[in-house]
This record gives C-alpha cells, sequence and structure tokens, in this order.
C-alpha cells in the first residue's frame, strides 16, 4: 500500500464517525431488541438454529485454530524477531502490574467469577464425556472437572484474545500507519480492499456486533444474579427492578471509566479489582480447603496438560442431527465466546502494549494469564468440590438447574465469615464486568472512529448496551439467554476475520527478526 493511500484510508477515519459502520451495529442492537419484545419465541427459534448449524459446521475448525494460534505463538516467542519491540515507544506506557491486571480483568469478567464457581462442580457431578465413567475415584474425577474448566478457560482461550492478532495490528498500525480496527486483520489477504472497500465494513460490524453480543450478556447475567445475591444475603426482591437498578448502577461506573479513558478510569478500576481478588483468592486458599484446592490445581494441571491434545480436539458427542451435543453446549459455546471478543480485545491490548516486545505480549497473554486463570477457578471451584465431597449435596442442592448464583453463593457461606465473603465476591463480580464493559465500549467507539474516541461515543455505547441489557431481561431473561447463544452465531464471520494471523503474525516475526 502506497504512503498517500494509508494516509487516505485513515485519514477517512479520523475526527469522524464511520456512519454506514454505525449504522450498522446500531441497527442490530434495536433489531434484535425488538424481536425479543415483540416475540421471543421467534427469536428463540432463530437463534437455536444458529447456533446448531454453527456448532456443526464450525465447531471442528474453531478447535484448530485456536489450538494452531497457541502453538504458534509459541514458536513466535522463541523466534529471534520475539524480542522486537512494539508500538513505536522505548519505554512501556504502563507498568507490568497495571498492564497486566487491565488485561486479565477485560477478559474474565463476570465469568472469572460465576463461571470459575459452577464450571468445576458441573463437571464433577456430570464427567465429561472424554473421561468415561471416573465414578469409582473421586479424585480422578475431581481432577478431570478441574481439567475441563482449565481448557475452555486456559491457554487456548486466552491465545486467541490477541497472541497473533496484536502482533499484526500493532505493526500495521503503528509501523504503516493502517486502521486499529478489524479490517486490518484482513490486509494480508485483501490489501487496500480490506481497508478502504466493504469487505473492510463487514469485518469490523461482524467484530462489533459479536463483542455487543458477548458484553451485553454478561452485563444482563450480572442484574439477575446481584440481584439473586442480594435476596438471598438481605432478602431484597429479585424483582426486574431490583435487576434494572443493578444495571444501570453497573453501566454508571462503566461509562464514567471508559469516558475517563485508558489512563484513568479503565486503568484504576483493573488495579482495585485485581487487588481485591488476590485478596479473596488469598483468603479462601488460608481459610478454606487448603490442602485440597493446592492437590487440585496440580493434579488438575497434570490431567490438564497430559491429555491438553486430546481435551482440545475431542469431537465425541458432537451432537446428532443437527442438536449439539456436550461439545456443543460446553466447548464450543466457550470457544464462539472467546473468538468474538479475539478482534477487539487485540485492539485494547495493542493500545495498552505500546513498548512491550513481541515475547513479552505473548507469554503474559497466552502463559501467564492462564496460568492464574487456573489457579483462580481452583480457589473457587476447586473447593467447591471439597465441600461437596465433605459433605455430598451442600454445593449440588442449591446449584441444582444449573444455577450459578447459587454455587457461588453455597461456596461463599459455607467459608468462615461466609457472609462478608459472599458480599465482597458480588463486588468483585460487577467490577470485573466493568472492567469488561468500559474496555469493550472504549474499543468498539475506537474501531468506527480513531483510536482516541470522543467521550460522547464511547458513553453512547456504554449506555446503548446497558438499555439492550435492560430490555432483554425485562422478556424474562430469556432474552438474555438467547443472546448468549448468539454469541456463538456471530463468531462465524469473526472466525474467519482471526484466519489470516496464523501466517501473518509470523511473517512479520520472522521479517523482524532480520533487522
Amino acid at each position: 500500500m502506497s504512503e498517500t493511500t494509508q494516509t487516505g484510508a485513515l485519514g477517512a477515519r479520523l475526527g469522524k464517525v464511520d456512519k454506514p459502520l454505525f449504522a450498522i451495529t446500531g441497527g442490530f442492537i434495536l433489531l434484535f431488541c425488538a424481536m425479543a419484545m415483540i416475540n421471543i419465541d421467534a427469536l428463540s427459534g432463530f437463534v437455536d438454529a444458529g447456533f446448531n448449524w454453527s456448532a456443526k459446521y464450525f465447531g471442528l475448525y474453531w478447535q484448530i485454530l485456536l489450538l494452531a494460534t497457541f502453538l504458534i505463538g509459541l514458536v513466535l516467542c522463541v523466534l529471534p524477531g520475539g524480542r522486537a519491540v512494539l508500538g513505536n515507544l522505548a519505554q512501556p506506557e504502563f507498568t507490568n502490574f497495571q498492564w497486566g491486571s487491565m488485561i486479565m480483568c477485560t477478559l474474565l469478567a463476570g465469568g472469572g467469577v460465576f463461571w470459575a464457581a459452577g464450571e468445576p462442580i458441573a463437571h464433577y457431578l456430570w464427567t465429561p464425556p472424554l473421561f468415561g465413567d471416573l465414578s469409582g475415584d473421586e479424585t480422578a474425577r475431581a481432577n478431570a472437572a478441574l481439567a475441563q474448566a482449565y481448557l475452555h478457560w486456559g491457554f487456548l482461550a486466552w491465545a486467541i484474545l490477541g497472541a497473533l492478532t496484536t502482533v499484526m495490528l500493532m505493526h500495521y498500525h503503528y509501523d504503516k500507519g493502517l486502521p486499529l480496527a478489524p479490517r486490518t486483520l484482513l490486509y494480508p489477504v485483501f490489501k487496500e480492499k480490506a481497508i478502504t472497500g466493504p469487505i473492510g465494513l463487514i469485518a469490523d460490524a461482524s467484530c462489533i456486533i459479536a463483542v455487543v453480543a458477548g458484553t451485553v450478556g454478561p452485563i444482563g447475567f450480572l442484574g439477575l444474579q446481584m440481584s439473586y445475591g442480594l435476596n438471598a444475603l438481605f432478602g431484597i426482591p429479585d424483582t426486574l427492578m431490583t435487576q434494572a437498578v443493578m444495571i444501570l448502577g453497573l453501566a454508571l461506573i462503566y461509562t464514567v471509566s471508559a469516558i475517563s479513558g485508558l489512563s484513568k478510569g479503565i486503568q484504576l478500576l483493573s488495579k482495585f479489582n485485581v487487588i481485591l481478588a488476590f485478596a479473596l483468592m488469598a483468603f479462601m486458599l488460608v481459610f478454606g480447603p487448603t490442602s485440597s484446592i493446592l492437590s487440585g490445581f496440580f493434579g488438575g494441571m497434570g490431567t490438564y496438560l497430559s491429555n491438553f491434545f486430546s481435551m482440545a480436539m475431542f469431537r465425541g458427542d458432537a451432537g446428532v442431527f443437527g442438536e449439539p451435543g456436550w461439545l456443543g453446549w460446553w466447548t464450543v459455546f466457550f470457544w464462539g465466546w472467546f473468538l468474538g471478543y479475539g478482534p477487539l480485545m487485540a485492539i485494547f491490548i495493542a493500545k495498552i502494549s505500546r513498548g512491550r516486545s513481541i515475547r513479552s505480549i505473548i507469554i503474559l497473554l497466552a502463559i501467564i494469564a492462564p496460568i492464574i486463570t487456573n489457579f483462580w477457578f481452583t480457589i473457587i471451584g476447586g473447593s467447591g468440590i471439597a465441600l461437596e465431597q465433605a459433605a455430598p449435596g451442600v454445593i449440588s442442592g442449591p446449584f441444582e438447574g444449573f444455577n450459578l448464583p447459587a454455587g457461588l453463593l453455597a461456596i461463599t457461606q459455607a467459608m468462615p465469615m461466609g457472609f462478608i465473603l459472599s458480599l465482597l465476591f458480588l463486588v468483585l463480580t460487577m467490577i470485573f464486568v466493568a472492567t469488561t464493559s468500559d474496555s469493550m465500549s472504549f474499543v468498539i467507539a475506537a474501531a468506527m472512529s480513531d483510536e482516541n474516541p470522543s467521550a460522547a461515543l464511547r458513553a453512547f455505547w456504554g449506555i446503548a448496551m446497558a438499555v439492550m441489557a435492560l430490555i432483554l431481561i425485562s422478556t424474562g431473561g430469556g432474552g438474555v439467554g438467547k443472546l448468549q447463544s448468539f454469541i456463538v452465531v456471530t463468531a462465524v464471520p469473526v472466525s474467519l476475520v482471526l484466519l489470516p494471523s496464523l501466517w501473518d503474525a509470523l511473517r512479520i516475526t520472522l521479517a523482524l527478526g532480520k533487522k
């Protein structure tokens, strides 16, 4: 691409909003909410059909894509080019703790709390099909349960959020002057057409819609979960009004944070959240079933690593007659969710990683963050398994019907100072969702204007996602559930946008190694 074309393409996006992109993505919000309010059954049928089709025809591709992304990321770390510093800054803009905090908080969101409690106990009660019948071996059963949760929230999940795409975006944006937008990931294939043509518009719109779906879902579920928790702890009625107050309070927090920018609100909120998370983790480790947590972590990691490739490429129980089986409802669902976040998360990581080397970005994202996440899941979910083993029914009873907030509260209330611990976990969950929402509001706005979007545009997307969540929970929670399933549908085009990263990040790193 010539210097003139680069400047023109980038300049066309600076200082103004991409109106066609805004219309497409804003129109999606209006259409989805309108369908939920007018005919939730028709919307459910459409989403379910799309989910089944996506899981059937793209599940295997996604499994290969995530595994290849992780493995190629490891290769980049050992290449000479892995030492190359990206972003045209001699020194990083943020400290290691600030940088790591923002990255950790953005992925984990509410899932980092409720799923950390719910997924291990779910796999303990119903052993994943890969491991067969482990009912006669409680230790192996617990290790398999934790290992499966590690797969879904570990190395592969984290790697797809920017191990390769961050390298591409930082190189093309800071070195070549191309937009910091999803369309730039298609530049290796379509060249100028990806930046100025309809292909780029479709790529940007698909990625933004996927992130909106992936973020509105946790916002809506947070309202439902916080309302349940306040009812259980304080007797506050679990009503739509309580749920609405929780969502509006959350929206106020993350919108103000997003408006204040990366170096202020987003960074400070993430820093506070990580400190609180580590404090709660330390408390549960010391005062909880310590030996069970530690043995569970090492046992689960052993099972995870020894079965890594068979778990990553497991194709059994993929479903029959178009209906997704265990694989579709678990692994493919999570892969779709994380894939949907991939391009915009890479934009966020690119923004906060200037002055960092390729190697340091990949090591934090694809190795350190997953190990911390796995330990976090062991602290919460492993404690739940240990409590269930000691007194069958103490966790599985409240958890019946896959009640995620009830599962979390059953674990925290069984600990010393259970009431205070439960309350702090609800606060932690709200801030986790807020840190994801504020960073995604920022990058959505950046993707449709420039890398420093206006406060008004950031506020619009923050408020729009909260309003969408409110409308959907007014349908009784079914609308939010369908949006969660719709995430898998939106991941189909996004996964194609991510495909060029498999070879282009390697090409960039090799080229940088020769300089």
